[in-house]
């Protein structure tokens, strides 16, 4: 496998356990790869060692084999970087910013800018300091995106942006890739991950607890689940149903959880008389809360044993 981002042993230590430990990653070139993981894991450290943002405690890392931090002009020349938070321009108006940061650049393709800020849907014409946060956002995809990029760096892209400004992302990553642009995107949302990633790298703690494909990830699908029926609810044959957690009714109300798919689920809810129906996505500090609350409980004490 040809290798866009390596690191070996990559540390920041910021003390009493806050930073990024020990990491061995590799992404593959032209591979769309997400890293997950609840807010405060290390994310946004790991992107800013890579554009040598920070520099590491020890440990090194590569992009397109080139050392982030003994050559840093040299691989920001070739990156396409969306910070976690935004500078502040102030009183700049976007167009303004962009040629700004175009120049820096060496110059920007303002037919693709425009064609950016239109799929958008980002008015260049504003202050920035009047910008809401989603379009703040936006014109930072527009920065990343403007120049011909062999990798994308991006730190957490969809915070702020409406569902329909979402979708249209997500065709941008697509064609990216497409056109041979490797691209690495943070999230902490689990779905985003599944629209847009091949492969998945899940940091907690600050430290990679595990990398894999999309498919290999049916663990952390988790959703929470609520119906009005009204008249009976299949209480034991939902509760029998593998899969479906903490199931409880109130009066014709019934809540649970459910890992996986909801096929086997929605078969018996059907079954009864369903009024309303409403599923909610957990954060994912939630569900890794519950995935390794249960991988690290202990196994239980054997009988007679003082505990």
């Amino acid at each position: 496998m040809d290798v866009a981002i390596r690191t070996e042993g990559l540390t920041k230590d910021y003390g009493e356990g806050h930073g990024l430990f020990d990491l061995d990653l590799e992404v593959g070139v032209g591979e769309v790869f997400g890293y997950l993981g609840p807010n405060g894991a290390g994310k946004t450290t790991t992107i800013r060692l890579l554009m040598d943002m920070v520099r590491p405690t020890r440990g090194r890392a590569e992009i397109f084999g080139v050392d982030c931090h003994a050559h840093p002009v040299e691989v920001k020349r070739v990156v396409g970087y969306l910070p976690g938070e935004m500078p502040q321009w102030g009183g700049l108006r976007g167009r303004d910013v962009v040629a700004y940061v175009g120049g820096l650049r060496g110059g920007v393709d303002s037919a693709r800018v425009s064609s950016l800020a239109e799929r958008l849907d980002l008015d260049l014409g504003r202050r920035y300091r009047e910008y809401s946060s989603g379009n703040k956002r936006k014109l930072g995809l527009v920065l990343a995106l403007m120049h011909p990029s062999r990798l994308l760096a991006l730190d957490e892209p969809t915070n702020g942006l409406d569902p329909l400004i979402q979708q249209e992302f997500y065709r941008l990553v697509e064609e990216a890739a497409a056109g041979g642009c490797t691209v690495f995107l943070s999230s902490h949302v689990l779905s985003e991950m599944e629209r847009a990633c091949q492969r998945v790298g899940i940091l907690r703690q600050g430290r990679l607890v595990q990398v894999a494909r999309l498919d290999e990830l049916h663990h952390l699908r988790y959703h929470r689940l609520e119906a009005d029926f009204g008249g009976e609810v299949p209480l034991e044959l939902v509760r029998a149903l593998p899969g479906v957690e903490d199931v409880a009714v109130e009066d014709h109300h019934l809540s649970c959880a459910v890992r996986g798919g909801f096929g086997p689920l929605l078969e018996v809810l059907g079954r009864g008389q369903v009024l309303n129906l409403v599923t909610h996505e957990p954060t994912l500090e939630e569900v890794f809360l519950a995935v390794f609350r249960e991988e690290a409980e202990p196994a239980a004490a054997p009988a007679g044993k003082a505990r």
